[in-house]
This record gives C-alpha cells, structure tokens and sequence, in this order.
C-alpha cells in the first residue's frame, strides 16, 4: 500500500441512515397524529458520524462495517466517499438491509427508534487485520448495537494495540438498558473511553463522578477518561488528575445530533496531530459545538474551512 493511502484512524462500527422530523410541537401521544415542519435524510450512525466529521478536519479515515445492497446503503456510501473516508472495507449484503434510525426533535431533546439491519451482522471475522495493522489509530463507537461483535471487542482491542496503534471506545445507550459488558476484561485493553455521563454511570454502576472514575482506575490505571456532559462541558481523567473542560455554548441550537460524535471527532483528530490531553479536550468541546449548529450530525462539517468559519463566527476560536 502507498504511504499516502494509508489511514491515521479506522474506524469500526454502525452503519445506518438518520430521518430527522424537526420542527414539532410535542413528542407523539399513542393514537393521535402530529405534523413535522421539516425532514431531513442524512447519514446517520455515531460510529459513520465521527468518520465523516473527523476526515473533514483533516484527518485520514478508513471505515469497517456492512450495510445492506439498498438505497439507504447508497446514502451511507456516497456520503461517506464525499467525505474523502476510505469505504473500501464496508461490506455489502444482499440478504440484509441497511438500518435506519427515525429521529423526533423537540427543542433541545430528542427521540430515537433504530431498527438494526446489518450492523447486527458485523463479526470479528469481518475484519482485515492486515488493512487494520496500516493505520495509527482504531476507533470503535456503539457497542450495544453490535451483538456480532460485542463480545469479541477485547480481542479486537487487543490484537490493535499489538499491531501498534492506539484506541477508543464510544460504548453510546445501551436500548436494552442492561449493561451487559465486562468492564474488567475491556477496558485494559484500550487507550481512550469516552462515553457520556448518563452512559458512565450506568457501565459504572454508580451516581457519583468520583466513584466511578475510581471504579475506572482500580480495572485500568493507565487509561484516559472522557465523560461528555453535553452543556455542562466534559471531564478528562488522565494519570490521576482530574480536567473539567467548559462547554461552547450556542444560543442558537439547531439540533444537538451527533455533538457527541462531533466531539469524539475533535478530540481523536488533536490526538492524532500530537496535541496534549487539554488540548484534546478543548478541541473535541469546539467541534461538539460547531455540531449544533446546523441539523444533522455531519451538516456543519460541509468543509474544513467552513467549520473553521463557524467556530469564529459562534464562539470566537480560530481553530487550527
């Protein structure tokens, strides 16, 4: 493979199309009908969201995953292509269709009803390790929506950091509300977890930051933490020191979807260009922000240049 087609970050994951109903009065009642002011059908997925924001920073993505052979697997792909993400290890089946998530917004909150499809089918077997061994850097989102590899993510963790490259997890709501992973045997074997801080508490069995970020510590002592709390900022734990990282606040919110992927997308593309754990964070928080400014998870992220208007003209950061 020619250096310049080879991947700073792979990412592995989900795969689906967002509908987006924005523009409506109030959540649905059972048995009556309400109206939508607006739709919109883009690419969807936290794992698709973070790739596509993360190359147009600049940075250069490969994606693994499958998808069905269909019109939504369509919208993903050529998405993704527009994006400069590498589709070439996205697999394709005819036997299965392509998810979709239905997304209901209501001021700053939302509803989801995914259906699955395909990302239930990607297996450990899936993976081109010889591909994989190019990068510097895998990350994996969603992991309660991949049962086909869910329980193999330590062995797919592992085997990376013996290729060389670091890695993150993004484990996102579990729909079940189970929790079912263990923690003692994952997390060792990974260099970042980030999940939000409802997520946190839930993997962490625990109501209290401090608590859990002990809990943390005690399974794998040399990880770094990050724990997105959407307005309130985010947290970083590093080393034993502890970073709260204030938000960028936008007074205009448009939608909040895929800030966190946004963020995700920010802070994996200061680590790749060797910038300092603050620095990560700040990044991630500014990108996260620039998210919500228009609707989608990818709809601010049109170019680099534009994201890098929109931090100016919103929160006042040239963003380098």
């Amino acid at each position: 493979m020619d250096k310049r087609d080879k991947p700073d970050v792979v990412v592995i994951g989900e795969l689906n199309v967002d509908l987006i109903l924005n523009r409506i009065d109030h959540f649905p009642v059972i048995g009556k009908e309400m109206l939508a002011q607006n739709m919109d059908l883009t690419l969807g997925s936290s794992s698709a969201i973070l790739a596509s924001n993360l190359s147009t920073l600049g940075t250069k993505v490969a994606f693994i995953g499958k998808t069905g052979k269909d019109g939504f697997a369509s919208v993903v792909l050529d998405s993704l292509n527009g994006k400069g993400v590498n589709t070439s290890h996205i697999m394709q089946s005819i036997a299965l269709n392509t998810g979709v998530t239905v997304v209901l917004n209501f001021d700053q909150d939302r509803a989801m009803v995914t259906y699955p499809g395909a990302m239930e089918d990607l297996r450990l077997e899936d993976i081109d390790f010889e591909f994989l061994s190019t990068a510097r850097h895998l990350h994996f989102s969603s992991l309660f929506l991949q049962p086909g590899i869910r329980n193999s993510l330590s062995a797919l963790f592992s085997k990376a950091k013996s290729l060389g490259l670091t890695t993150s997890l993004d484990p996102q709501w579990d729909p079940a509300e189970k929790w079912a992973v263990n923690l003692a045997e994952l997390l060792p074997s990974l260099d970042i977890f980030m999940p939000n801080k409802a997520e946190f508490f839930m993997l962490a069995g625990t109501s209290s930051l401090e608590a859990g970020i002990e809990k943390i510590r005690t399974l794998a002592p040399d990880i770094s933490l990050i724990i997105k709390d959407g307005s309130n900022g985010a947290y970083g734990w590093k080393a034993g020191k502890l970073i709260h990282q204030p938000a960028f606040l936008n007074t205009d919110v448009v939608d909040c979807i895929g800030a966190g992927d946004s963020f995700n997308a920010g802070l994996i593309h200061a680590l790749i260009q060797g910038r300092s754990f603050e620095q990560c964070l700040e990044y991630g928080a500014l990108t996260g922000a620039v998210s919500t400014t228009r609707s989608g998870g990818t709809g601010a992220f049109q170019s680099v240049e534009e994201v890098r208007q929109i931090a100016f003209d919103q929160f006042k950061i040239k963003l380098g």
